[in-house]
């Protein structure tokens, strides 16, 4: 069973599709689920996955050289709200084993607003976004 970790990426915008591409096949390559917020300000990513393919996934959007972009969480392990962390809990395909909706499957899906995102996030347990003065969204739990 393979212990699972997540980054939360924030970024001024993210509009340009060939970045998209790329963060796409670096998903696929590496074998991440990644929640992408595109279209406009701001930037959100979130991905999920192994310790290093998560970590390799972060360097290549760091690579994309994305305006003001910002680690709002380190790569860390995936807690539950028992604190047992998800190991063991899916099928690889964004499933339980009993076949609810876990969240994430491997790959990029991508939505449009910060209110789909964050309806995501919250579905997904111990993950909330919260809106900052200016308009800015960071992950507590």
């Amino acid at each position: 069973m393979q212990t699972l970790y997540n980054a939360l990426i924030r970024t001024h915008h993210i509009t340009s599709r060939k970045k998209v591409a790329a963060l796409k096949r670096a998903a696929d390559t590496y074998q991440c689920a990644v929640l992408l917020r595109s279209g406009g300000c701001p930037g959100i990513m979130y991905v999920e996955g192994g310790k290093e393919p998560v970590e390799s996934w972060v360097d290549v959007v760091r690579r994309l050289r994305y305006k003001d972009f910002q680690l709002v969480t380190r790569p860390g392990v995936v807690e539950e709200e028992d604190g047992l962390g998800k190991q063991g809990t899916g099928n690889g395909r964004g499933e339980k084993k009993d076949g609810k909706e876990l969240g994430l499957a491997v790959g990029l899906y991508e939505v449009e607003s910060v209110k789909e995102f964050g309806g995501i996030m919250a579905r997904r347990g111990g993950v909330e976004l919260v809106e900052e003065g200016d308009g800015v969204f960071l992950m507590s739990s």
